[in-house]
């Protein structure tokens, strides 16, 4: 084997065992068709630059991967959960079942309310899903109604002003959580969280 390629295959092994092993400090709850192309990008791009590791499906995922596998643990390991509610986002069993599980994890969750309001929020029952997950879907969308987030209107508002604004309250939010853990860890006390 010339020197290259196995440079090169050193270089992707090592990619992949980190992408394996490093647990994401950020996952990105989105309704694709709505805000894939606008602020859940921008913002997992933002992020990255700054050294975080953000979690975004079609950044993180290939071709292969099992989704609920990847998704779930991805939620169960990251330390902050940004949920993008957008008018389509209760229409969609994958937004709600990853929000669920947010909410479930106990994970510190940032909304941003992109072209909805917190009260336009309603999981609809078409009888495709079963009632507990319903339930499930219910409880975590009246909690993330009534955490204080970000709100953003497309028409009036600047894609660079909210995604540093979610930038700059992911940022502390982690100091927060990591000044928490280092205070327990002093305490002797159990981490609860992350």
């Amino acid at each position: 084997m010339h020197r290259s390629s196995q440079f090169l295959r050193q270089c992707h092994l090592t990619q992949i065992a980190n992408r394996v092993t490093k647990p994401c400090d950020v996952f990105i709850n989105h309704r694709g068709i709505d805000t894939k192309r606008t602020v859940a990008t921008l913002l997992y791009d933002h992020l990255s630059r700054l050294k975080l590791h953000p979690f975004l499906d079609n950044k993180n995922m290939k071709p292969g991967d099992k989704l609920f596998d990847n998704i779930n643990g991805a939620i169960r390991k990251c330390k902050v959960g940004v949920t993008v509610f957008s008018p389509r986002y209760c229409e969609s069993y994958f937004c709600l079942h990853e929000l669920a599980l947010i909410m479930e994890s106990r994970k510190k969750v940032i909304p941003i309310f992109c072209d909805i309001k917190p009260s336009q929020l309603r999981v609809v029952n078409n009888g495709k899903c079963p009632m507990e997950d319903i339930r499930r879907f219910n409880w975590a969308i009246e909690e993330a109604k009534y955490t204080v987030g970000l709100t953003f209107d497309s028409l009036k508002g600047n894609w660079s002003d909210v995604v540093t604004s979610a930038s700059d309250i992911v940022i502390k939010t982690l100091l927060e959580i990591e000044s928490e853990k280092q205070m327990q860890r002093r305490k002797g006390t159990p981490i609860l969280h992350v």
